[in-house]
């Protein structure tokens, strides 16, 4: 995949305004779109094509914290694999899981959950740009592997909650 920063003219870095992102993609939209090389030579349209489908695949990357995240640490050349998972922050996330069940059917104990981990989601957010800042990749890459724990974890609540919602109206 392309550099996303690169594809919208973005300075690589984790914090991202979110209005000056979404202008850039549009800017950039504007220019690629299919529409706007139609009558163009056969060439110019599949480069039009291939820039638009370019664009929507870094804005698509770079508004979501934890796909910016990973593009960032390639684009600064940190090492592709994971790092392996801190034994302590399994042990943390099983425990949580297993509260998690207890808690099925208790919606008070369940939110609870939630905003424990959407706390320590936002903290571990902090701290990566820190990490980011500090150009301290190593410790970028380990908060991203607990943010995709609470991640994870979190989409585990909505389900566990998306069960126990009433049925729509018809």
């Amino acid at each position: 995949m392309e550099n996303p920063f690169d594809v919208l003219g973005l300075p690589a870095r984790f914090a991202l305004d979110a209005a000056e992102l979404e202008r850039r993609y549009r800017a950039v939209q504007r220019a690629v779109h299919p529409d706007r090389h139609a009558g163009a030579a056969p060439a110019v349209r599949r480069a039009a094509l291939s820039g638009a489908v370019s664009a929507s695949q870094a804005y698509r990357t770079l508004r979501d914290e934890l796909a910016r995240a990973e593009a960032l640490l390639t684009v600064l050349g940190a090492p592709a694999a994971a790092p392996q998972a801190d034994p302590g922050l399994l042990m943390e996330m099983m425990t949580l899981r297993e509260s998690l069940e207890e808690a099925r059917g208790d919606a008070r104990r369940v939110a609870s959950l939630r905003a424990e981990v959407e706390g320590a989601r936002a903290s571990a957010l902090d701290a990566l740009g820190a990490a980011f800042d500090a150009a301290d990749l190593a410790r970028a890459a380990a908060l991203l592997g607990r943010l995709r724990y609470h991640r994870r974890f979190l989409d585990e609540v909505a389900a566990l909650e998306d069960e126990g919602a009433p049925p729509p109206a018809r």
